[in-house]
């Protein structure tokens, strides 16, 4: 599986920023999609998940009510739509693929290449 994440940027406190994660090379509907971040000098944490569906999603407590997560099946693509930024928000986002498990605690074994979030104060 070939994951591509692209969207991040610059934003201030407040505004939105939507992901995208683009995948290839196995069938869309197979892969249960997560998001995960990494700040500098922190370890990486789950942020979102989506289900192979896309009926049933996930959050962590720090995002709850200010991101969701979609997917569109014409474009093998999952979003994750990021509003109401903080500057905690502020890491290096990946999106990851499971082909067992959904949900934060699903097998991800694929990985794209990350993009880069940061929000200014």
């Amino acid at each position: 599986v070939q994951l591509q994440a692209f969207g991040g940027g610059l934003v201030q406190a407040g505004g939105s920023l939507r992901l995208s994660c683009a995948a290839s090379g196995t069938a869309f509907s197979s892969l249960a999609i997560g998001w995960f971040r990494q700040a500098p000098g922190k370890e990486r944490e789950f942020v979102a998940a989506i289900n192979r569906s896309g009926s049933t999603t996930y959050f962590a407590d720090s995002v709850k009510g200010r991101f969701t997560i979609s997917r569109d099946s014409a474009k093998n693509t999952v979003y994750l739509q990021m509003n109401t930024l903080k500057p905690e928000d502020t890491a290096l986002y990946y999106c990851a693929a499971a082909t067992y498990g959904t949900g934060p605690r699903a097998e991800y074994n694929d990985w794209g290449q990350g993009t880069q979030v940061t929000v200014s104060s």
